[in-house]
C-alpha cells in the first residue's frame, strides 16, 4: 500500500509535504509562497508524460465500501476485486461498464476524476484518502482532483447528475430559481460545499448557465430558467456559497457550463445525441444566452465547460463549442478574459466502450470527418485545457512529438490547471476525516435547510387549497395530527420538529383514519398524515397525484435517460386524470423537469388545485394541499399553451411562444395563500 508523504518542517520551522520525497522543502512545497511562484516551479520540474497526464479528466467508480484493493492499485472503475457502473453499481461484482486502468495515477499521470457514484460518506472519505497516497506516491506527488455533477437533487441520470448518497436533498436548479431568493440558495450552496467537501469532492460540475428558452429540451431542469436576469443572479449566489468570494481551501471549484449556452438546441434535441449536434439561433439571440455566463464570471466562476452542440446560426464557426476557436479563444479568452481552465464536455474526442452493452459515439459535432489525433489538435487550438471523460494522454504527447502542438501551448493549460489545485489548498491537506464526513453529510441542519428550499420552490398555478382543508376540518374524530412529526425521510432527528417546511394546521381535530384519499405516486408513510388510502377515487373524500410531466421514451442506453420530445399528456391520460377530477376534488403536482403543456388540467375539468414542483419531499406537497402552507413559488420559466406553440416559437428567444397559460415570474397571490383560489392567464 502506499505510504502517505510525512508531514516535515523547514529549517525555520515552516510545516510543508515532502510530495517529491527527498527531505527539502522544494518551491512548489512551500506554503508561503504565491501560487504562480509554486506553479511556474513545478511546472518546470514535469515531463511532458506528467503534463499530459495532468490534461485529462477521467471517471472513477469508487467500491461500495471505499476499500481500498489489497495490492493497492487503482481501477478508474472502483475495482478491488468489485466492478460495477450502470446495471449493475459499484461492488456488486457485475461485469464492468467503464474502462479498467489499474496504473491510472501511477503510469498515466491522471489526477483529475469524476464520480460515477458516491458511496457512503464515511466510505467515500476512506477512498479519497486512497487514491490520494496514490498520488502522494508518484515522483511529483501531485493531489487528485475529485469532482461531480450535482449530488443534491432529486433527478438521477448517469451523464447528467445524481440523487441520494446520503446528501441534504434540495430541489434541482430550476426550483432554486423558482425560490426567487439569491441569499437561500447561497445558503444551500454553502451547505453542498460543505457536505462536498467532507468526502473529498473539490470541483462542482456546475452550475449550468443555460438558458431555458427550447422548452422541449431535456436539461432544463438543470438551469435556472428562462429568465436571464433571474438566472443571473441565481448564478452569483449559487457560485460565491460554492467557492466563497475567493477559491481558497474552503471553496468547492465551480465549472460552469455549457458555454455559449446549451439552451437554443435545434427543435430541443440535447447534444449528447447526434440528433442533437446543432444549436438554432433563428432570433439572432446569442447576446442573450451569454449574460448569465457573464454574472458567473463576474462572481468568479474557476472553470468552464463548453457545449457539445455546433452554435449554428451565430457567425461562429460551425463546429462544436468545445472544437470551436471563434467561443473558446474568440468569446471566452479574448471577450470576457477568463483565464481560467476550460474541460471538453465529457467524451467529445473518442467516445467510450461500455463492454457489453453499447459503444457511444464521440460527440465530435463538426469534426466527424477528422482522425482523433487531428480532432485532438483542433481542441487544443481552439483553447481547451483539459479532455472530459478521456484517459489518453498519449494522445497529447504523440502530438507535442509529431510537432502538430508545441509544448508550450501545453504549458499554457498545466498552467492553469495547477493553480487549482494550489488555490483549493490539495497541496497543504488532499486529506479528510472518514470519522467526521459521516455527522457532516446530511446534518438535521442541512436536511432541515433542503426541505425549506424545496417548500419554498413550489409553485399555486391554479385553484385553491380549500376543498381539502375544509375535507379534514368536517371528517369527525380525535385530534390525530401532532402538527410537526419528523421528517419521515430521517425519522431520528429531533431537530426536524422545527422545519419550518413541515408545518400543518396544528388546530386541525380530524383524525386521519376518517379521511378517504385517493392518491398516486405518494408515499403511504407520508399520506398517512392525513388520511386512509383507498383504492379508487369513487371511495376517496378527496384525491392527491403527484405526477411527472409528459416526454417521450426513447431507447437506448442513455437517451432513456433524457425527457425528451412532446411536452403534452397523451390523450388517454389526459381523460383518465380528467376523470379522476371530476370524480372528487382533486389535486395535482406536475414534477416540471420541463414546462409542461397542461391545458387538460386547466378550467372547470381541471383539478382542484394545481402545484408545480421541482423536486420536494412528498409530506412537503402534502403539508401545502392539506395544511394551507403559502405556495411561495415563483414560475421560472412560460408554460405553453400547446406543442404548435412550442414548434412555432424560436429556440434562442425567451417567452416566445404564443398565449403561454402562465407566464415566468407567476406567483401564487399573497395574503390568504394557498386558501385563495388563483388561475392561469386564460
Amino acid at each position: 500500500m502506499p505510504v502517505r508523504p510525512p508531514l516535515l518542517h523547514h529549517h525555520d520551522g515552516t510545516p510543508f509535504r515532502d510530495l517529491n520525497h527527498n527531505g527539502t522543502m522544494e518551491p512548489y512545497e512551500d506554503p508561503r509562497l504565491p501560487v504562480e511562484d509554486r506553479v511556474a516551479d513545478l511546472l518546470a520540474r514535469m515531463t511532458l508524460e506528467e503534463k499530459a497526464g495532468l490534461m485529462c479528466h477521467g471517471r472513477m467508480l469508487p467500491p461500495a465500501d471505499g476499500t481500498p484493493p489489497a495490492d493497492g492499485a487503482l481501477s478508474a472503475d472502483g475495482a478491488s476485486g468489485a466492478p460495477g457502473g450502470p446495471g449493475g453499481g459499484p461492488g456488486t461484482g457485475t461485469p464492468s461498464t467503464l474502462p479498467t486502468d489499474a496504473e491510472h495515477i501511477a503510469a498515466r499521470h491522471i489526477n483529475h476524476f469524476a464520480l460515477m457514484a458516491v458511496p457512503p460518506p464515511a466510505a467515500m472519505a476512506r477512498w479519497n484518502n486512497h487514491v490520494q497516497d496514490l498520488a502522494a506516491a508518484t515522483r511529483l506527488g501531485i493531489p487528485v482532483t475529485l469532482s461531480s455533477d450535482p449530488r443534491h437533487g432529486f433527478t438521477a441520470n448517469p451523464a447528467t447528475a445524481h440523487s441520494g448518497e446520503g446528501f441534504s436533498a434540495g430541489p434541482e436548479p430550476i426550483g432554486l430559481a423558482a425560490t426567487d431568493d439569491p441569499g437561500l440558495v447561497r445558503e444551500f450552496a454553502a451547505a453542498t460545499a460543505a457536505e462536498l467537501r467532507a468526502v473529498g469532492i473539490r470541483l462542482a460540475l456546475h452550475p449550468m448557465a443555460d438558458l431555458a428558452t427550447e422548452p422541449r429540451w431535456a436539461r432544463i431542469s438543470g438551469t435556472f430558467g428562462e429568465d436571464a436576469d433571474r438566472a443571473g443572479r441565481m448564478l452569483d449566489a449559487y457560485i460565491r456559497g460554492m467557492q466563497g468570494d475567493r477559491l481558497d481551501g474552503t471553496s468547492v471549484a465551480c465549472m460552469v457550463k455549457h458555454f455559449p449556452g446549451h439552451g437554443p438546441q435545434a427543435l430541443g434535441e440535447d447534444a449528447h445525441f447526434a440528433a442533437g449536434r446543432a444549436q438554432a439561433f433563428p432570433g439572432r439571440n446569442l447576446a442573450h444566452h451569454l449574460r448569465p455566463f457573464e454574472a458567473a464570471f463576474a462572481a468568479g466562476a474557476a472553470q468552464v465547460m463548453p457545449c457539445y452542440a455546433i452554435p449554428s446560426g451565430t457567425g461562429l464557426a460551425e463546429v462544436g463549442a468545445g472544437y470551436n476557436r471563434d467561443v473558446v479563444t474568440g468569446l471566452l479568452r479574448e471577450r470576457y478574459g477568463f483565464d481560467g481552465v476550460v474541460c471538453t464536455d465529457f467524451n467529445a474526442l473518442t467516445g467510450m466502450e461500455i463492454p457489453g452493452l453499447a459503444t457511444l459515439p464521440a460527440r465530435a459535432w463538426g469534426v466527424e470527418h477528422l482522425s482523433v489525433p487531428e480532432r485532438l489538435v483542433t481542441m487544443l487550438d481552439a483553447g481547451v485545457d483539459q479532455l472530459g471523460g478521456e484517459t489518453c494522454p498519449e494522445l497529447i504527447v504523440a502530438a507535442v512529438r509529431s510537432g502538430a502542438v508545441g509544448e508550450e501551448r501545453i504549458d499554457a493549460s498545466v498552467r492553469r490547471v495547477l493553480r487549482d489545485k494550489f488555490r483549493l489548498g490539495l497541496f497543504e491537506d488532499p486529506y479528510v476525516d472518514p470519522e467526521r464526513a459521516a455527522p457532516l453529510v446530511g446534518t438535521p441542519r442541512t436536511r432541515r435547510l433542503g426541505r425549506t428550499v424545496q417548500r419554498r420552490s413550489l409553485v399555486g398555478l391554479s385553484g385553491s387549497a380549500e376543498p381539502f382543508t375544509t375535507a379534514r376540518r368536517t371528517k369527525p374524530g380525535s385530534p390525530a395530527d401532532t402538527g410537526n412529526p419528523a421528517d419521515p425521510g430521517n425519522p431520528a432527528d429531533p431537530g426536524n420538529l422545527t422545519d419550518p417546511g413541515n408545518l400543518t394546521d396544528p388546530g386541525n381535530p380530524a383524525d386521519p383514519e376518517n379521511l378517504a384519499v385517493y392518491a398516486e405516486n405518494i408515499a403511504p408513510a407520508a399520506l398517512a398524515r392525513y388520511g386512509r388510502t383507498v383504492a379508487t377515487p369513487e371511495e376517496a373524500d378527496v384525491a392527491v397525484l403527484r405526477l411527472a410531466a409528459p416526454y417521450e421514451h426513447r431507447e437506448g442506453l442513455l437517451e432513456r435517460h433524457f425527457h425528451s420530445g412532446s411536452l403534452e399528456f397523451p390523450a388517454e391520460e389526459a381523460a383518465r386524470l380528467r376523470a379522476v377530477c371530476a370524480a372528487v376534488p382533486t389535486a395535482i403536482s406536475v414534477f416540471l423537469d420541463r414546462p409542461a403543456v397542461l391545458a387538460p388540467l386547466t378550467g372547470p375539468a381541471g383539478p382542484a388545485l394545481l402545484i408545480g414542483d421541482f423536486g420536494a419531499d412528498d409530506d412537503l406537497v402534502l403539508d401545502a394541499v392539506f395544511g394551507g402552507v403559502p405556495l411561495e413559488g415563483v414560475l421560472p420559466f412560460d408554460l405553453p399553451s400547446s406543442m404548435r406553440a412550442v414548434a412555432e416559437s424560436r429556440e434562442d428567444v425567451p417567452f416566445d411562444t404564443a398565449a403561454p397559460l402562465w407566464r415566468c415570474g407567476h406567483r401564487a397571490p399573497a395574503g390568504e395563500g394557498a386558501q385563495e383560489r388563483f388561475a392561469p392567464h386564460l
